[in-house]
């Protein structure tokens, strides 16, 4: 696994000027905003703080944790393989990050169980799942769903009460991570089809289908398997259940929806913003009785 310190270096310029999505600046722009807002923190130095008995009971009996670090896992595994396979230096050293990002996301969920005595099941052994651009476009679209959700829920839930403001405070690098790194995707999808030649950007097309179908079949899996004491890596199914049951769908929804336009925001106004996954909430939004 890569060190923090193989990325920790001064900041490069962004281009200035208008972007062409699919040129040269684009690609840099992109590139430079994942690697300049690089946060060199270390998981095991993180001071997580005491809980009480209650918020503690909380915390552990969320069903969340084991298929949590298998997640992170299996995706810093995806990035990784893509990572390897890219011949652009820039490009690839972008990557190389996300997939260290993705390894430092499971060392921090894997400190946290152990810091609050959470017991995990054992390891799979993770393999990538198919050819390497699959792989990263099946980790990339499915955090583009997963961090829309868990953008609303994360805030719920620190309004709530539900997670103690310490831990919200120490988790919040992780999901801001999640934010950097679909934006980068979806700048990165769009940079990659218009850079290839157009004999091959149908075939590009079916495969983003497949992967958005693929991802789909796998959350109808999920959804079955709710109440039959299976864990899922979807905190959006079992997290809104456990934040609060009572919780208004529209609320969330609406929340979801502030609060990705909120970290969005904080990037060049020049990216491209991930737009599926909002445009399918706000159309689910409006059919939804006051």
């Amino acid at each position: 696994m890569a060190r923090a310190s193989d990325f920790s270096r001064e900041r490069e310029a962004y281009p200035e000027g208008p972007i062409k999505v699919g040129s040269e600046a684009h690609k840099l722009l992109f590139c430079r905003t994942l690697l300049n807002t690089f946060d060199p923190y270390k998981p095991a130095v993180i001071d997580w703080p005491k809980l009480d008995a209650e918020p503690l009971s909380r915390l552990v009996s969320l069903p969340i944790w084991d298929i949590a670090v298998q997640t992170e896992g299996r995706a810093r595994l995806n990035v990784a393989s893509y990572a390897a396979v890219t011949a652009d230096p820039l490009l690839r050293k972008a990557i190389e990050l996300n997939a260290f990002e993705e390894g430092r996301h499971k060392l921090v969920l894997s400190n946290l169980v152990a810091a609050y005595g959470i017991a995990l099941a054992p390891e799979p052994q993770y393999v990538v799942q198919g050819n390497p651009e699959w792989a990263f476009m099946v980790t990339g679209y499915s955090e583009c769903i997963d961090s829309f959700f868990a953008f609303g829920l994360f805030e719920s839930a620190k309004r709530s009460g539900f997670f103690p403001a310490a831990l919200v405070d120490t988790f919040e690098p992780v999901i801001q991570e999640e934010a950097r790194h679909i934006l980068f995707f979806v700048n990165w999808a769009a940079w990659h089809r218009r850079t290839m030649p157009l004999w091959r950007r149908p075939f590009f097309e079916m495969k983003v289908l497949a992967v958005w179908l693929f991802l789909i079949w796998e959350r109808i899996g999920i959804a079955r398997d709710m109440g039959n004491g299976v864990q899922d890596n979807n905190f959006t199914v079992t997290g809104a259940k456990s934040v609060g049951s009572d919780m208004n769908i529209r609320e969330l929804i609406d929340t979801c929806l502030s609060e990705n336009t909120r970290r969005m925001s904080h990037f060049d106004q020049r990216l491209l913003r991930p737009a599926v996954v909002p445009a399918l909430a706000r159309l689910a939004r409006r059919f939804m009785r006051s």
